[in-house]
């Protein structure tokens, strides 16, 4: 069962992390030049400019990339739930979180074999 010990962990975890993470944008933000350009200020997010003809054709790897990261990055979020648990798993949870890793390498390096990660 979770304890307040679990609890104060979890918000010490994540108050750590909120304070490097603006920490971080801090340095970053004042470190960087500010000099925009019109090649920098364009829109990349979806591969293509979003003025033009809807019929144009455009590059599909964008959206083989970005699914590829969703699915990763879902697969990373269960890793969250079980840090909280861990020790209360035992040896048949740390067990099971290899496999999960395994299959999770296994995957990756198939994509990247394959060359989806590949952006030329």
């Amino acid at each position: 069962m979770y304890t307040q010990n679990t609890y104060f962990n979890f918000l010490a975890l994540f108050s750590i992390t909120l304070i490097v993470v603006y920490i971080l944008y801090l340095v970053a933000y004042l470190a960087s030049p500010n000099n925009p350009d019109k090649e920098k200020v364009s829109a990349y997010e979806c591969g293509f400019s979003p003025f033009e003809d809807a019929r144009q054709k455009f590059d599909v790897r964008f959206y083989l990339v970005s699914i590829l990261f969703i699915i990763f990055d879902l697969e990373i979020a269960f890793l969250f739930p079980w840090t909280m648990v861990m020790f209360q798993t035992g040896f048949f949870g740390f067990i099971t979180m290899l496999i999960f890793f395994f299959v999770l390498t296994v995957g990756f390096i198939y994509e990247w074999k394959k060359g989806a990660l590949d952006w030329e």
